[in-house]
């Protein structure tokens, strides 16, 4: 049998992709190599499903993608953040809007977006195979002759689509192979990298610091003493480093920044300038002689990392803060707004939300999904070199690329 399409991977970019070319008539087989669709759908938003995010497709914002942002363009106008919503409210599926524009199912249960996009392939009849997991993806000249399984089957087809995400989260499924096959057919792979991930420092004092969170706080990074990135935002310290909302979402940059001399500045009190501390501890310490440095601070922020911060300055926490030195004064003001850490590494792919790097987007047509190499190939999802902030927007560049490539194969319905 000759498929019209036959889709490699059952996560959102690929149930999409199938489902739309199904909807459009053709004839599709979806290969998915785990004993269930959407694995790594459970997992995400903690096991709620951050479906998009309602900035996803801003044209004003579309430069939170990074230096391939404008690739996006074409699949955002053809599914766009409102057609997500309307596509998973038509399965049944109500949706609502969290802070910083989240959305997540009404539910709070990431199994309803899957059996949804179950739902979605059964209504159109695609057949899928699972644990069909594929060996390799054969080219000829400029185009893809057939698919070979594991188990040595083949596979013909008249289309092909790939979307077998990245590399995070292996235990589901996502192990990279897609940049393996394309790599063989002479696709240019951008080195896959850990992204939205936890970050790993050098210092071990952090260990003193862990499972504390700090609220909107600044963070300021440097490569070679030069100021590169100023953000703020949520943070949690974790046993060997930093994670929470801003520091994941910063992780991708850092990641190009590593192996180089980076480190992590964070202020604490972002709303006052340096100038403005010194002169407040300088007022309190006038009126407050007899009391202890340690319980003085620990009114301006944790107890915990008031601990940390007078054993780096070398300051007795029975200080009396009368007769806490100017130079003393001043180091406790540079460990509040800017308490430094150098980054180690990332986290691995096995504590990564998504992947960045992938197939150079050079190589695929923005407005089709197509390859630039093969004409019958398509490409969908993590796989591509696309990645975003946290928050839903990855899933909706699997959305918005899968619908696309499903869109875009040739089907000769006569």
């Amino acid at each position: 049998m000759i498929y019209d399409a036959v889709v490699i991977g059952g996560g959102p970019a690929g149930i999409m992709a199938a489902g739309r070319a199904s909807e459009r008539g053709a004839r599709v087989l979806l290969l998915e190599k785990n004993n269930k669709l959407g694995l790594k759908l459970l997992a995400t938003g903690h096991g709620r499903c951050n479906v998009t995010n309602t900035s996803a497709d801003d044209k004003q914002k579309i430069s939170i993608y990074g230096p391939n942002s404008k690739f996006l363009f074409s699949a955002f106008n053809k599914f766009s953040v409102n057609n997500v919503l309307n596509f998973f409210n038509k399965l049944g599926v109500s949706t609502k809007i969290e802070n910083h524009g989240r959305v997540f199912p009404e539910s709070d249960q990431a199994t309803d977006i899957q059996l949804a996009l179950i739902k979605y392939l059964e209504k159109d009849d695609v057949e899928i195979r699972y644990n069909a997991e594929v060996k390799k993806v054969v080219g000829v000249n400029d185009k893809i002759d057939k698919v070979v399984l594991m188990n040595g089957e083949e596979i013909l087809s008249k289309n092909f689509i790939i979307a077998s995400g990245g590399k995070s989260y292996p235990d589901t499924g996502s192990t990279g192979d897609g940049y393996t096959w394309l790599a063989n057919l002479n696709h240019s792979i951008n080195t896959p990298r850990p992204a939205l991930t936890p970050v790993v420092v050098k210092e071990k004092i952090v260990e003193q610091l862990e499972g504390l969170s700090f609220k909107d706080i600044g963070l300021n990074i440097y490569q070679n003493k030069k100021k590169l990135i100023n953000r703020s935002g949520d943070i949690i310290f974790t046993a060997d480093g930093i994670s929470g909302p801003a520091i994941i979402d910063l992780s991708s940059k850092l990641g190009t920044l590593l192996p180089g001399l980076t480190v992590i500045k964070i202020d604490f009190y972002p709303e006052t300038t340096k100038n403005e501390l010194k002169e407040k501890m300088q007022h309190d310490f006038h009126h407050s002689n007899n009391k202890m440095i340690k319980n003085y601070l620990s009114v301006l922020t944790s107890p915990r990392l008031v601990s940390v911060i007078l054993e780096l300055t070398n300051i007795n926490e029975k200080k009396p803060v009368s007769t806490v030195t100017k130079k003393e004064r001043q180091g406790l003001v540079d460990m509040l707004k800017e308490f430094t850490l150098e980054v180690k590494e990332l986290k691995d792919f096995n504590r990564a939300m998504i992947t960045a790097g992938g197939l150079d987007i050079k190589e695929v047509d923005s407005k089709t999904m197509r390859s630039k190499l093969y004409s019958n190939l398509l490409l969908a999802g993590e796989v591509l070199d696309l990645d975003g902030p946290s928050g839903g927007y990855n899933l909706q560049i699997c959305w918005s690329t899968g619908y696309l490539a499903g869109d875009s194969i040739d089907i000769d319905n006569g």
